[in-house]
């Protein structure tokens, strides 16, 4: 084994026996045998692919903890391959080593950009190879740690929505409502993500507003009002801890806030309110007025739409406003609904 230094008379197993699995690909037969007894020997469970398209189908089927991935490969390169699971939502936070015997600064960028979490040169160094993997795999776990926060919260959603009978499937298409908005604002990709999740959760501090007054059949009095014009902030406050969630919590604080400074809980006006809440803020009240509510019928895409047209500029930002109206007459137009 050419490719591996042997500087180390043994491997230290100092990873309290992790059970982490770790997909080694390589094309080459004595390399990858090679490669799996070095970090079997460290105590991971170990998973072999002998090409690029190999180790794709093996990722969508048993996604692993970590990719040792070899650069130069046939039919796919390690490149293509890493460019390929960083470009799919359910992969591209599986960390990747590209195990190369370039050291061109030049490739080494091109690798960058594709994706790649870090590099080990040939001869593979044990040492190093072990500290490199411990430490992805430490960033791994910490990345799933707050990938669950996610999903405990998007669980919360859920069951404001099971609070609240009339309100069934109103998080999902705010959502997808505001992604409509958010893309042909021209919001980047990475925003986008914040846009949706916003729209799935703009309601969470609807988790304390007693049923009675969620579910209630007429007007709200005084005291239940401020019930629920407590909710952005006590979302924020759920939001808090979960520092993931920096961007989703403002849609969460400032979705209620007002064009005109007149909204809630801060007044904030104009500009001065995130783009994310502004965008928020309108696909809610859209899919508020077209929904059937305990004190109206559902109102039609018709009048909704005059409603928004009627209070741009004061209720919400008016060239935001003039865009989801656009949307939702090119969708009409072409004989189907945002939904």
């Amino acid at each position: 084994m050419d490719n591996i230094d042997n500087g180390s008379r043994a491997i230290d197993n100092g990873n309290g026996g992790s059970s982490s699995l770790v997909l080694i690909v390589d094309d080459d037969d004595s390399l990858r045998t090679g490669m799996v007894r070095l970090v079997t020997a460290e105590g991971y469970r170990a998973i072999e692919a002998k090409n690029g398209r190999e180790a794709i189908e093996i990722v969508g089927q048993t996604p692993p903890d970590i990719i040792l991935l070899d650069w130069m490969m046939p039919e796919m390169s390690g490149i293509e391959v890493c460019r390929t699971l960083k470009g799919n939502e359910k992969t591209r936070l599986i960390p990747i080593v590209m195990i190369t015997a370039l050291h061109e600064q030049e490739e080494k960028i091109k690798a960058i950009d594709a994706g790649v979490d870090d590099f080990l040169n040939k001869p593979i160094n044990i040492p190093e190879l072990r500290a490199r993997v411990r430490s992805l795999l430490r960033m791994k776990r910490l990345n799933d740690l707050l990938d669950s926060a996610d999903t405990v919260i998007s669980a919360l959603a859920n069951a404001i929505e099971a609070k609240d009978k009339y309100t069934e499937g109103h998080n999902d298409r705010v959502s997808r409502y505001a992604l409509a908005l958010a893309k042909a604002a021209g919001v980047s990709p990475e925003e986008q993500n914040i846009v949706l999740m916003g729209g799935i959760l703009h309601d969470v501090g609807k988790i304390g507003v007693p049923d009675r007054i969620l579910n209630k059949n007429g007007p709200l009095d005084k005291n239940e009002f401020e019930h629920i014009r407590a909710h952005p902030d006590r979302g924020s406050t759920i939001l808090d801890p979960l520092r993931s969630l920096i961007g989703i919590r403002d849609v969460v604080l400032y979705h209620h806030e007002r064009y005109d400074g007149k909204g809630y809980p801060f007044g904030l006006k104009g500009d001065g309110i995130p783009l994310y809440a502004r965008i928020i803020a309108i696909a809610d009240s859209y899919d508020a007025m077209t929904s059937k509510r305990p004190y109206r019928d559902a109102l039609s895409q018709e009048v909704a739409i005059q409603e928004l047209e009627n209070n741009a500029g004061a209720m919400w930002d008016p060239e935001l406003v003039s865009l989801f109206i656009g949307i939702l007459q090119n969708k009409e137009a072409a004989g189907e609904r945002l939904q």
